[in-house]
C-alpha cells in the first residue's frame, strides 16, 4: 500500500490550514466543531486534544484544521502534519459509520489560492456534484443554475465545479482582494438555500458518460496513460483547483494530448507542470513510448 503523505496548503483565512494528501481519503465531507461532535471520527477527536484546535473538516483528499489564536500555525503546523500522517498510515479510520442520522451541518465555504493568479478556489464542507463540470461562458452554463448566476457577476470569466469546490477564473478588471468576500458569501448562501448546482438530467447523463469514458478499443499505451493520470496526477491537480483529461495518444510521434480544466487552464505554471511533472512521470513509467505531453487547450 502506498504511504500517505501530506502537504501543507495555506488558505485565505489565516486561522485555517489545509493538509492535502497524495490520495483520496474519504467519500463525502464531515465537519466537527468540537470534540463531542467528533465522536464518530477518531482522528478528529485526537486533533481536538490539541489545545489550539478549534474546528476540523475532513473531505475528499484533505483535512482542514482551524486554530484558536493562542498559537501561530508556523509554530505547530509540522507537528499537526506529522500527527495526521502517522494516524493515516497506521491505518486509522477517518469517520465511523453513522448509526443515527447525522445532524444537518451548517454550510461553510472558504477561499483558497491556486497556482493560477486569475483563479480562486471556493471549498465547501459538503458534496456539490458527482463529476466535474467546466463552463467557459454563460451559454455553456445553461444547465447549471450556480454557474449561470456566477456569470451574472461582471468579473467572472470561467467556472469549474468539482466534487466539493468551485474554481472561478476572473477577468483582469479587478483584484481578488476586492471580490473574494462577495463571491464566498454568494456561493455559501446559494448552497445553504438548497438550490440546484447542476440540473438533474445533465448530472445523470454525465455520470453515465463517466462510467463508460474509457473506450474498450483503446490501445494499451493509452490505457496505461489514463491509469497513471487518474492515480498519480488528478489528485494533485484537483488540490490546485483544476483537472486534467486524456484526449489522445499518437503512437507515431509518441505525443500525448491532454485537456486542462479549471485553475490549470491558462495557468502560467502549467507548461512547467506539463514538462517537468506529467511528461517526466509518463516517460519514467512508460519508458520508450512517450516523447512529449501537449495541452490541446493551452
Amino acid at each position: 500500500m502506498e504511504t500517505i503523505s501530506l502537504k501543507i496548503d495555506k488558505t485565505t483565512t489565516d486561522t485555517i490550514l489545509k493538509f492535502t494528501a497524495n490520495t483520496i481519503l474519504i467519500s463525502g465531507s464531515y465537519q466537527f466543531n468540537n470534540i463531542d461532535e467528533a465522536k464518530n471520527s477518531p482522528l478528529a477527536q485526537q486533533l481536538f486534544h490539541l489545545p489550539f484546535v478549534k474546528r476540523v473538516l475532513i473531505s475528499a483528499n484533505f483535512i482542514a484544521v482551524e486554530r484558536f489564536n493562542i498559537v501561530e500555525w508556523s509554530d505547530v503546523q509540522e507537528e499537526v502534519k506529522e500527527q495526521i500522517e502517522i494516524y493515516l498510515n497506521s491505518p486509522g479510520v477517518l469517520v465511523l459509520e453513522e448509526k443515527e442520522p447525522q445532524k444537518k451541518v451548517p454550510v461553510e465555504v472558504y477561499a483558497e489560492s491556486t497556482p493560477n493568479p486569475s483563479v480562486l478556489k471556493f471549498v465547501a464542507n459538503k458534496k456539490l456534484v458527482e463529476t466535474d463540470f467546466e463552463f467557459k461562458n454563460i451559454d455553456e452554463a445553461k444547465n447549471s443554475p450556480l454557474a449561470t448566476e456566477l456569470f451574472n457577476l461582471s468579473f467572472v470569466k470561467e467556472v469549474f465545479i468539482s466534487e466539493n469546490y468551485v474554481s472561478i477564473t476572473k477577468h483582469d478588471v479587478v483584484e481578488w482582494e476586492e471580490i473574494t468576500a462577495e463571491v464566498r458569501s454568494f456561493i455559501k448562501q446559494f448552497i445553504a438555500e438548497g438550490k440546484k448546482i447542476i440540473s438533474s438530467n445533465i448530472q445523470k447523463e454525465k455520470n453515465t458518460k463517466t462510467v463508460n469514458e474509457i473506450p474498450a478499443n483503446l490501445d494499451e499505451i493509452s490505457k496505461q496513460i489514463i491509469s497513471i493520470l487518474d492515480e498519480y496526477i488528478k489528485p494533485a491537480v484537483a488540490a490546485d483547483g483544476g483537472n486534467i483529461l486524456f484526449q489522445s495518444y499518437n503512437a507515431n510521434t509518441q505525443t500525448v494530448n491532454v485537456l486542462l480544466q479549471g485553475a490549470c487552464s491558462g495557468c502560467p505554471s502549467s507548461t512547467i507542470t506539463l514538462k517537468n511533472g506529467i511528461e517526466n512521470m509518463l516517460k519514467q513509467m512508460i519508458p520508450g513510448k512517450i516523447n512529449e505531453v501537449v495541452a490541446v487547450n493551452f
